[in-house]
């Protein structure tokens, strides 16, 4: 299959939505480290997502921090895992109703130092790609992450409804960073 056959246009034949970073609710990360055919995820403890299982990561805190290192923080907070480099693969936008929710910046590593450790965020716990929990995750993660695990980057858009319970629409295409 091709790489153009990989990303998905919407149900409704619109166009990729333009959304500001600025008016998104929040601006959020996820840091996935990738080792030997396998994934470490974590399952939420609180917040939103919780009892899911997702990527470690969550708000960027301060105005000034970026993406990346909001990322590394997150994934050291969450699991006690210090990410090697860090590579950005994804932006993933959510809307929930008519409110640009979150954007959240992906990225992935295949090194780390340091053994998981069950924080009182989140309890990690590694999986192999072709085995994932889809079934205890978020509806879209089963469109994106197979391009992560490939090592293609992508831009998508997931809408939900108001109450981000129903994946209702979404699109993925390649993306120019």
């Amino acid at each position: 299959m091709s790489d153009q056959k990989k990303f998905r246009r919407s149900s409704t034949g619109e166009g990729f939505p333009e959304i500001p970073e600025s008016d998104f609710d929040q601006i959020a990360t996820l840091c996935y480290v990738i080792e030997d055919g396998e994934v470490l995820l974590i399952e939420k403890k609180r917040g939103v997502g919780e009892g899911f299982f997702n990527g470690p990561g969550g708000k960027i805190e301060e105005q000034d921090e970026s993406p990346r290192h909001a990322a590394r923080r997150e994934l050291k907070e969450e699991t006690r895992v210090e990410p090697g480099e860090l590579e950005k693969v994804g932006e993933l936008d959510f809307v929930f109703g008519q409110d640009p929710f979150q954007r959240v910046h992906v990225f992935r590593t295949e090194k780390h130092e340091g053994e998981p450790e069950e924080t009182e965020e989140a309890r990690p716990e590694w999986f192999d790609i072709d085995e994932m929990p889809y079934d205890q995750m978020w509806a879209d993660d089963r469109y994106w992450m197979p391009l992560m695990f490939e090592g293609l980057s992508f831009r998508a858009h997931f809408s939900f409804d108001s109450d981000g319970d129903t994946l209702e629409d979404w699109m993925i295409e390649k993306p120019d960073f």
